[in-house]
């Protein structure tokens, strides 16, 4: 009898050893399995938890008294120029569209040299040999809604003008009455909206909770980006300064909406803000070595002469820092969770093992993100670079010239800030969560163990 009773306290015994998390040799797996049920929300000991805050609250702390300090309170005003982007604009309708000879309104030309096989002698004999579109626009906004004013739509135009269609007029208040309005663009509100909202409703259905945070903090991000840093760089605050607090402010956001107030998210921007200040310092070297002005286009150009105080360069830098945050928002999110995954697969890893781990996984993800940001980067810069191959231009020139130039700095700049946030996050990951004690951080769980620790420590005798 005494052996057959034997056997029934064997099984009930583990049961009782398991909530209490105290021995690891016993069922270890059985045991995290439990606390990851709960998700990464599951805190980390009181110890890790005051380090982590000894690090982030001062971080935190100073990004909102840089918001307050440099928050500009609106864009400064200054007089439109009419040219380009600083035109006063207002909202047109096309209302009637009939076809006319070119030469009844004066829109054709003769070629200049007699030879049509030049795109100037072609588009000229297009005008003069074809049918232009006389279009009357409505304007529908503003002071002078309702005025009616005619519009010439050339046969070689690669827009045109359809009935009903709504349009972007230019208003120039110097200009005679009759040529005070022009067609600057359509209008292309209702396909923007919608696309939003399908991308909105994809987003939420998929992500659901997730998503939705997700749509909150890009909407902080927009708001971040349109009220403080684009007007404290043109109240003439530093654009580096700038974009390094409004970059911090939306990393915060964005990281502890989508994915908690929690250790591994805090992990995550330790080293979002780690990298960035290295894609900061890398940024301003070279682009102070290279000699580049920031001032390339057409539209930068603008931004010198009606704000000439504004450092261009420093302007460069600020795109370069913004410019990379979404994508290093990725890069350290995942890696942290990594190291956490393979902590829960294995919870007897120790700190070198998490991180060769982890970096291996990290490998893999640096090869797709860098051809990702550089493909964005040419993708963005395609018709420049389809001018450079029509004027066969060397590869040595094309690097040269300050547009691409540019481009390569603000390429390679955020890569090796890329490359960099997967062994710096991973290395503090598997710091972390290897040297947390999963005791202190579940009173509850080690109460309910001590309660019933009785027979557990009259099994240890």
């Amino acid at each position: 009898m005494t052996s057959s009773q034997q056997p029934p306290p064997e099984p009930s015994e583990p049961p009782h050893q398991q909530p209490s998390g105290h021995p690891p040799g016993q069922a270890p797996g059985h045991v995290h399995s439990h606390a990851h049920s709960h998700g990464p929300a599951a805190p980390v000991s009181q110890h890790l938890r005051k380090v982590i805050a000894a690090v982030l609250i001062p971080f935190a702390v100073a990004v909102f008294v840089g918001l307050a300090v440099l928050w500009p309170g609106g864009a400064p005003d200054h007089e439109r120029t009419g040219v380009g982007f600083d035109r006063q604009t207002q909202q047109g309708k096309v209302v009637r569209v009939e076809k006319v000879d070119c030469e009844d309104v004066n829109a054709s030309q003769v070629p200049p040299t007699g030879d049509t096989s030049t795109p100037e002698g072609s588009s000229a004999q297009q005008r003069a040999t074809g049918d232009c579109d006389r279009a009357t626009i409505e304007v529908t906004t503003g002071e002078d809604k309702g005025h009616r004013f005619t519009e010439i739509v050339q046969p070689d135009q690669t827009r045109k003008l359809e009935e009903g269609q709504g349009v972007v007029v230019a208003f120039a208040p110097d200009a005679p009455r009759e040529l005070q309005y022009s067609v600057t663009d359509v209008d292309r509100k209702v396909p923007m909206v919608l696309l939003a909202a399908i991308f909105a409703v994809v987003v939420v259905l998929v992500g659901r909770m997730r998503g939705l945070m997700a749509l909150i903090s890009l909407v902080i991000s927009f708001a971040v980006l349109t009220l403080f840093i684009l007007p404290a760089i043109l109240q003439g605050s530093n654009p580096l300064l700038v974009a390094v607090i409004g970059a911090s402010a939306i990393m915060l956001a964005a990281l502890y909406l989508c994915h908690g107030l929690t250790a591994r998210t805090s992990v995550a921007v330790l080293g979002t803000l780690i990298s960035l200040l290295l894609i900061g310092l890398l940024g301003s070297l070279f682009i102070d070595w290279a000699m580049l002005s920031g001032n390339t286009d057409d539209n930068t150009g603008l931004i010198h002469g009606l704000y000439p105080n504004i450092d261009m360069s420093g302007l460069l830098l600020a795109g370069v820092i913004i410019g990379s945050l979404g994508v290093l928002d990725d890069v350290t999110v995942t890696q942290t969770s990594a190291v956490w995954e393979l902590h829960a697969a294995d919870p007897a890893m120790g700190a070198r093992k998490l991180y060769l781990a982890g970096l291996r996984i990290g490998r893999d993800h640096i090869a797709s993100v860098v051809n990702t940001l550089v493909l964005a980067y040419a993708g963005a810069a395609l018709p420049l670079l389809l001018l450079f191959s029509i004027a066969q231009s060397s590869v040595g020139t094309v690097a040269g010239s300050e547009l691409i130039a540019e481009e390569i700095v603000r390429t390679l700049v955020g890569s090796i800030g890329l490359v960099a946030s997967v062994p710096v996050t991973t290395a503090l990951a598997a710091l972390v969560v290897s040297a947390d004690k999963p005791g202190s951080a579940a009173p509850a769980v080690a109460g309910r163990g001590q309660s019933r620790g009785g027979r557990g420590r009259r099994r240890k005798r």
